[in-house]
C-alpha cells in the first residue's frame, strides 16, 4: 500500500500463514535532507574485544541453544552486563549494554546493514525486562515472546563494525514489558533507536482466569 509525498514515502505490508495474520509492518522513507542536528552520547563501555563472546561462555554447554548462540548465530555479540542465558542478574537492574557486529566484511550496500541492524536489534532488546526481575532466559517455565518492535534509523552504519547496544525497560506491567534501545557506532554516533514491547509470563504468578 505505497504512499508517497515530496520527500517521504510509505509502504504498509501485512503477511498471513495458513490464512493467519502473523505481521502488521509499516516503513517510512526518507530521501537525503539537511536538517537540525543533535543525538544522545554514547554511554561509556570497555572495548568489544576485551569481553567474552558467546561462544567463550557457552561453546561449552552440549545443547542445540547454546551451540547455536555460539556457533550459528551471524551476529557476535559481546555483553558488557552479566550475561543472564544460565543465571539470573545478580544485583537486578532495567539496564542492558552490549557490542554486536557481524564478524565479516560486508558489500558497502546501506540497506543491508538496515536490515542487519534490524535483525540484530531483537537480539537483546527486552532483557532488561528479565533483569530488574531475577530472570534468565533458562528460567523454568518463563513464557517470552516480543509482541511489536518500532525502529528509527538516523544516521549510515556498519554491521560489519562494532555497534554498542544500550537498552532500558522503563516500564512493566499486565505481563508485559517496554524497553526502549539506542545503538551507537563505534566512533560515538547515534545510528538507531529500538522500542519492544513483550509478553512476559512467569510461572510463580498466577493468570486472571477470565472464563470464570
Amino acid at each position: 500500500m505505497p504512499r508517497d509525498g515530496g520527500s517521504f514515502g510509505g509502504r504498509r505490508t501485512h503477511a498471513s500463514q495458513g490464512g493467519v495474520p502473523i505481521l502488521s509492518l509499516t516503513a517510512s522513507f526518507q530521501s537525503d535532507d539537511p536538517g537540525l542536528e543533535h543525538a544522545d552520547e554514547m554511554p561509556a563501555a570497555p572495548d568489544p574485544e576485551t569481553l567474552p563472546s558467546f561462544a567463550d561462555l557457552y561453546g561449552e554447554i552440549e545443547h542445540p541453544t547454546a551451540q547455536y548462540w555460539s556457533y550459528g548465530q551471524p551476529i557476535d555479540g559481546r555483553s558488557v552486563s552479566p550475561s543472564i542465558f544460565v543465571t539470573p542478574q545478580e544485583e537486578r537492574s532495567p539496564e542492558v549494554l552490549s557490542w554486536w557486529r557481524v564478524a565479516k566484511a560486508l558489500p558497502d550496500d546501506p540497506l543491508l546493514h538496515a536490515a542487519i541492524a534490524a535483525y540484530a536489534s531483537d537480539i537483546s532488546i527486552i532483557e532488561p525486562v528479565a533483569r530488574n526481575h531475577g530472570l534468565s532466559w533458562s528460567t523454568p517455565g518463563t513464557s517470552i515472546a516480543s509482541l511489536d518492535h518500532a525502529m528509527w534509523f538516523h544516521r549510515p552504519l556498519r554491521a560489519d563494525d562494532w555497534i554498542l547496544y544500550e537498552a532500558h525497560s522503563p516500564s512493566a506491567s499486565g505481563a508485559r514489558g517496554l524497553s526502549i534501545g539506542k545503538m551507537f557506532s563505534r566512533d560515538g554516533r547515534l545510528v538507531a533507536s529500538v522500542a519492544q514491547e513483550g509478553m512476559f509470563r512467569v510461572p510463580w504468578i498466577g493468570r486472571v482466569d477470565k472464563a470464570g
